[in-house]
């Protein structure tokens, strides 16, 4: 998942655990125990999140603790920062703890090793989902490691805590540690805490309000959990199959509460970290209340979710009541796959497709845009299936967008284990970890880069098949989802019996071969996924557009349009769908086709366009893709229309302005098109 796969932080795998542990007794003439901690969050867009993690264990501690006042917390490392500078702040610390995560894991180990290295007999601490469970050669690797903790956290840091006057940690449960003989010990699982209301809120007890005093430039983000744990198993994720468990609720006036808190600070963003929300039948009226909240105080301004896997009614109702109070930035159907062996291999058969596009129906029955996650690189997925998965989706109402992610391998799901990759022949390849549209510049400190294991090829999709299916994603997410050959796409297959995929298929043909500018965008694709499989970044660098990182769909779009080539591309593509449509004998006429791609070229947002136009066709083009659109049928009349294009309501003044507004901002709601107008700032990887 890229990541990004949407960001699920340390702290949902942290739940007190067990407190039946034999502790040291602390004497009360202990001079004050200094703790660091340190839960280093990518800048989004020069955006932070709250240290969450951090804040649990804090808060924990300070109701827990037998001797709450022994204990001095310093400020929280909350963001990517010089090491020395991170190194410097901790070297007064007794223990470090480390919350650890794909995004932070290197940087945040650099910073212990120096820290080590200044002061031996500090004591560090790693926890979180990239501690790996089987950690024996992670902890003989990186010695500086004193003690790794497995799941769940705070009430074992507080053990830890507790013991640290002896050094004795043989009794703490759920840690593994290498001894001074050079033996490793793993201590068994604590149970998980089921009720986790006992767990006090950081924003609630004040455990942020230093670190917010101290930081008064940051626009802060929110982590939010309303419940914990996972029913499902999916094996690319941490979430379920690291905890499948029954799901921990904290009290819903607590959750008030905190709605509160994030208005009274003026939150503008909100994550919510449930695996399921929309799961409890009592979401519904936490969603209401966070609406309420900011019809009455104007904050927050959005709460992105992760939808609950079934129960399609519930979570219609909460995803409705989102769009219409304007909290969500688009609803997530995320499938993953619609293939069944693909579903049965990665454990999510139990997830009701049909639930999915149940829902995608009557969210665009209602007009709520949507946009669709599939994963890319599955367990038992193969080229065709994948292909025919897509056209599926987008037949099924599917047209403002499919983010089509590449599969990353996180260490303690399912899929992190060798066997499991031996058996379903995956291959992987260490890249960079780099945000949609972000910048190199807010995931590296000191040339300390993030890397992820990306999955390039299985035994159902190798090597080359791989780069085929990227490409063939890449293809449809340019022609469909970018707006760029859409309308003439729409048409084509209502009218005829050819499908979206072969549709996208002639593209990236034969066919595109004897046409310069198609040709030259099939071999950008082919050779960026090609470079991807080669440990290449995901997402395409330019320095003038921005210096941010492009969807390789989008990297084409803004050079075609830059270099002058867009009308070049519209008439090849006018072209070869002329061709394609007449192989295929669709009653489809030359005339229709040309009046369908004339005016997507015309709808297309362009800088320095301020004049309206109008442009005629023969029949009600427009009316009848927006009525696809939507999932509406109406005839194509053969009537002339006059299409009036608005062009002074939204003039770009220069290429930067084009490249953020339309391009970047527009990319989850496909706003690319005159007329469109739902494009909105997004946070740099945070689709």
């Amino acid at each position: 998942m890229s990541n990004l796969q949407n960001i699920r932080i340390a702290a949902r795998d942290k739940a007190p655990a067990s407190r039946a542990v034999t502790l040291e007794p602390a004497a009360d003439n202990t001079a004050p125990l200094r703790v660091g901690l340190v839960q280093i969050n990518n800048s989004f867009s020069g955006q932070n999140y709250l240290p969450y993690s951090a804040g649990l264990l804090q808060a924990y501690a300070a109701k827990n603790a037998r001797h709450p006042e022994r204990y001095d917390f310093g400020m929280p490392i909350y963001s990517r920062i010089p090491v020395a500078q991170a190194v410097e702040a901790l070297r007064d610390a007794d223990v470090v703890g480390f919350s650890t995560y794909v995004w932070n894991i290197r940087i945040s180990l650099e910073i212990a090793r120096r820290l080590k290295a200044l002061k031996p007999e500090v004591l560090i601490v790693f926890g979180g989902p990239q501690v790996p469970d089987r950690s024996e050669a992670f902890l003989r690797e990186h010695r500086f490691i004193d003690l790794a903790v497995h799941g769940e956290g705070e009430s074992v840091f507080l053990s830890i805590l507790e013991n640290f006057p002896s050094r004795s940690f043989e009794q703490v449960p759920s840690i593994s540690f290498v001894r001074a003989d050079a033996s490793f010990q793993l201590n068994p699982r604590a149970e998980r805490l089921h009720d986790i209301s006992v767990i006090p809120s950081p924003y609630l007890s004040g455990i942020f309000d230093p670190l917010m005093a101290a930081n008064p430039h940051e626009k802060w983000l929110i982590l939010w959990e309303t419940n914990r744990g996972c029913p499902f198993k999916c094996t690319f994720c941490d979430w379920g199959s690291a905890i499948a468990a029954k799901v921990s609720q904290f009290d819903e006036e607590r959750l008030l509460r905190e709605v509160d808190w994030f208005a009274g600070n003026k939150v503008e963003f909100i994550f919510c970290c449930d695996a399921n929300y929309g799961m409890l039948k009592r979401d519904y009226d936490i969603t209401k209340y966070v609406a309420d909240v900011k019809q009455r105080l104007g904050y927050p301004r959005a709460l992105s979710v992760q939808n609950t896997k079934n129960g399609t009614d519930r979570a219609y109702k909460v995803q409705k009541l989102l769009s219409d109070a304007g909290l969500n930035k688009g609803v997530a159907i995320a499938l993953q796959s619609v293939d069944a062996a693909t579903l049965e291999a990665i454990k999510r058969e139990n997830i009701s497709t049909e639930s999915f596009q149940e829902l995608q129906r009557r969210f665009t029955r209602d007009r709520v845009e949507t946009y669709s996650d599939l994963i890319l690189g599955l367990p038992g997925e193969t080229y065709d299936s994948f292909a025919d998965g897509v056209a599926q989706v987008i037949d099924n109402g599917q047209h403002n967008r499919i983010q089509f992610n590449n599969l990353s391998i996180l260490p303690n799901a399912e899929m992190g284990d060798p066997a499991y990759q031996k058996k379903y022949g995956m291959v992987t390849v260490q890249t960079k970890i780099i945000n949609i549209h972000g910048s190199l510049k807010e995931t590296a400190e000191e040339e300390i880069y993030e890397v992820q294991d990306l999955v390039v090829a299985t035994a159902s999709m190798p090597h080359e098949d791989w780069a085929r299916t990227r490409a063939f994603s890449w293809m449809t997410a340019f022609l469909h989802f970018d707006k760029v050959m859409q309308i003439p796409l729409v048409l084509v297959r209502d009218l005829s019996d050819i499908s979206y995929r072969e549709i996208v298929e002639a593209f990236l043909g034969e066919r595109a071969e004897r046409y310069p500018v198609l040709a030259d965008i099939k071999r950008f694709f082919i050779d960026k996924a090609r470079d991807i499989q080669a440990g290449g970044a995901e997402y395409c660098h330019s320095a003038q557009w921005l210096d941010i990182f492009w969807p390789a769909d989008e990297y084409v779009l803004i050079k075609l349009c830059v270099e002058g080539k867009l009308d070049r591309f519209y008439a090849e593509a006018e072209s070869l769908l002329t061709e394609l449509t007449e192989a295929h004998s669709a009653a489809l006429p030359r005339e229709l086709l040309h009046e369908a791609v004339r005016l997507n070229r015309q709808l297309i947002k362009l800088p320095f366009q301020r004049d309206d136009i109008e442009v005629e066709t023969s029949h009600n083009i427009w009316e009848y893709y927006r009525a696809v659109l939507v999932g509406d049928r109406i005839p194509l009349e053969d009537r002339a229309c006059v299409n009036r294009i608005r062009r002074s309501q939204a003039v770009y003044e220069t290429w930067t302005d084009w490249y953020r507004e339309v391009i970047w901002y527009g990319n989850k709601k496909g706003a690319y098109l005159y007329g469109n107008d739902a494009a909105e700032r997004e946070l740099a990887g945070h689709y």
